[in-house]
């Protein structure tokens, strides 16, 4: 098949959508597929990675125009971000696609997104978002020592990261007693400068060889990102080995980090997940360590959906 694909993917650290779209590329040319970044002539497939304008301005409207001359050609519309972190545009670009039909099949990262969206009818399946193969290259049966550490990373600033929860933690932690012992908190990634961070290290984004390392020589993964559609930083915490302590309202957070952690949705809460994991670590330990999901399983998913919803209505 000659399949268009509307993003291509970027170097250096970006978010988990641009890691799973590099690998993408290279099975759908591994399979022997011919894969182009242009709207030409006898595309068999539009693979839209994402519905908004490119840098060039090719957009979803561009592909309605496009199947309105050529109706044998497929449309598979992959939904990585519903636009709920700062993103209305998104949010309301995504129901009019829905409202009006023209996507061939839909393929969400989590049941949450999907039921955000609005999407009601049978032509999509779920398929989770997994981590990069080097996330699991350090993982370590560590136990605590005499400080535990705790870590969280993100590459947004956008204010549904947790912001506001992560400025409050040292002192809530110190002033309350959570723990009765010495903790080490670490923030990797970009920090929103609205918001105090004390008592936080704070380390500049990294690539995913020293991510991967870093986090495997914490304890305890923290995130306070809330209403997520596939939330990456998480999985590569459980690549990492790492319990994570995760806020009910995660969106896809919930969904992939239900058996590997706690959930809290109040600071009282909170205090009681980070008290259960620390009392109990070396189980919840050995749980986290029983996660092996990795991105190749993603990617062969894709796959099976574009060789099967790919091929030419005429066919």
């Amino acid at each position: 098949m000659k399949i268009y694909l509307n993003r291509k993917p970027v170097a250096g650290p970006w978010g988990g959508g641009n890691k799973t779209l590099s690998k993408l590329c290279d099975a759908i040319i591994a399979r022997g597929h011919e894969l182009v970044f242009n709207l030409q002539e006898g595309i068999d497939l539009i693979f839209c990675y994402d519905p908004r304008p490119d840098s060039s301005g090719v957009w979803y409207q561009n592909f309605i125009n496009y199947k309105n001359n050529n109706p044998e050609t497929r449309l598979i519309q992959r939904v990585g971000d519903v636009g709920t972190h700062s993103k209305p545009e998104l949010t309301q670009l995504l129901r009019q696609i829905i409202d009006i039909g023209t996507t061939d099949f839909f393929i969400f990262p989590s049941t949450w997104a999907r039921q955000q969206i609005g999407h009601h009818s049978e032509n999509f399946k779920v398929i989770q978002n997994r981590p990069l193969d080097v996330f699991y290259n350090h993982r370590s049966q560590k136990q605590l020592g005499d400080t535990i550490k705790i870590v969280t990373h993100h590459w947004s600033t956008n204010e549904k990261k947790g912001f506001v929860f992560y400025e409050q933690l040292y002192k809530f932690m110190k002033s309350n007693k959570v723990l009765e012992r010495q903790f080490e908190l670490t923030y990797i990634g970009r920090y929103n400068s609205q918001y105090k961070h004390d008592g936080w290290n704070l380390l500049d984004p990294v690539d995913k060889i020293a991510l991967s390392q870093i986090l495997s020589e914490h304890d305890i993964y923290l995130t306070a990102s809330i209403e997520e559609a596939g939330a990456n930083h998480v999985l590569e915490a459980m690549a990492a080995g790492l319990p994570v302590i995760y806020h009910n309202d995660g969106g896809s957070i919930s969904e992939y980090c239900k058996d590997y952690g706690i959930g809290y949705s109040s600071n009282k809460e909170f205090k009681l997940a980070i008290k259960k994991i620390v009392y109990d670590y070396e189980n919840y330990k050995q749980n986290a360590l029983r996660y092996n999901e990795k991105i190749n399983t993603t990617i062969d998913k894709y796959i099976q959906c574009i060789e099967l919803y790919g091929k030419r209505k005429n066919e």
